[in-house]
Formats: C-alpha cells, structure tokens, sequence
C-alpha cells in the first residue's frame, strides 16, 4: 500500500509541522505539571526510590531516552538516579512474554522491582496498550505513583493512573516528538530540584534507625541505636 501523500497544497513536511504547530499551543499547558513531577522525581529518587518507565515501539524508545539522561545526565554532571527502561531487559522480557504471556511482560517486571513511593511511568500514543493496562493496574496494586504520558484523553491508560501528561493531538508522530520534548523539559526540572532537596536532606542530617537500648540507670546513661 502507497504512504498516503499530503494534502491539497502542502508537502508531507509542510502538512507535518502544520500538525505539529497545532498541537504545541495546548502543551504549553503541561508546564505546571512537569515542573511538579520533576520535583517529586527528584525527591523520590535522591530519597533512594526508583523510576520504572515502559512503552512499546517508538514508546520504548522514548522510555529509554528518558532513562538514560537521569542514570547519565541531561547536562550537568550530577549524581547516577535509579531508573530502569522495563523494555530493556530482553531476557526477562522475552521469558515473561513466553511463560506469561506479552500482556504481564512489563507487570511482573512492576512487581519485581517496585516498591511502595517508587514512580511508574508508562508511554503510549493510543493509551490503549494491554500491557501497560496490566503494568498500570500492578502499580497501583504494589503503592507506587502512576503516571502516563498519553495521546488525546480519554483513553484507558489515562483512567488508570494517578496523572496523566495528554498530547492533544490526533497524529501519533506528534504525539511522541511532544513526548521527548516532555522528557527533557522534566529532566531538566529534575536537575534543578536536586540541589535544594540535597541541601534539605543534609539540615536534617542521617535518620537513626533501629531499637534503641538504654544502658544504665544513671543520670549520664548511654543510648545506643541498634
């Protein structure tokens, strides 16, 4: 089947970037919510948390742009943060798929290594994708923070997590290129939080933990954390 051409007076770039500029007028809007997101990224993941991100085909490859700038970094050299690309585990993801079934390929890999306060990202143009239907739902089922990055809402993914960044955009291509724009803008927010939450953490200084036993029954008696 022939690539459908462009319409009447345009070229297929021309029709393209005409697509492409409607949509950038709404997006200005997800300012707000990736300047939150990439603050709680950054809390959550200076803090010791994780951030499991996982899509299928081009999705994919979002997802592992996004998990290589903050195991790498965007910029500025900085601290390693722990973010793991689900999709990129070809063993576990090929066994899964063979033993389980494609639909719990990322959903086992959510139980394996989430845990409570970690954040899930899940990318999908359609926002229709069973796999990241089930990833979403064994997210939610561990405690941890599901978001999407999406086409246009409503769609099922959507309803499933916590918040959702929607691409109000009918084309797919456009929605992904506005979703690598949304990596790097929270990226960038990531790089900019550190410091103050570094600083945060350092004021209050290391947290004890254990069983604390006291020794003695005088007045300069000892305690010791276990």
């Amino acid at each position: 089947m022939a690539a459908p051409g462009p319409a009447a007076g345009g070229t297929v770039l021309e029709d393209h970037l005409t697509h492409l500029a409607a949509a950038l007028l709404p997006f200005r809007q997800a300012e707000h919510l990736l300047a939150r997101w990439g603050g709680e990224v950054a809390q959550r993941l200076a803090g010791g948390g994780r951030l499991l991100v996982a899509g299928n085909g081009g999705s994919a490859a979002e997802a592992q742009h996004l998990t290589a700038e903050l195991v790498g970094k965007l910029r500025d050299d900085r601290e390693p943060l722990s973010a793991i690309a689900l999709h990129a585990e070809t063993s576990a993801l090929t066994a899964i798929g063979n033993d389980y079934g494609y639909d719990e390929v990322f959903a086992r890999q959510v139980r394996a290594h989430g845990r409570p306060d970690d954040i899930l990202l899940l990318i999908s143009t359609s926002g229709t994708s069973t796999n990241l239907l089930t990833a979403a739902r064994a997210g939610r089922d561990t405690g941890l923070r599901c978001w999407a990055f999406t086409g246009p809402t409503p769609n099922p993914l959507a309803e499933l997590c916590h918040e959702t960044l929607a691409v109000d955009s009918p084309e797919s291509q456009v929605v992904q290129e506005l979703h690598l724009v949304a990596t790097h803008v929270l990226c960038e927010y990531v790089d900019r939080e550190l410091p103050a939450v570094r600083a945060a953490r350092t004021a209050v200084g290391p947290v004890r933990t254990g069983v604390e036993v006291v020794l003695g029954d005088a007045p300069d008696r000892e305690v010791q954390a276990g």
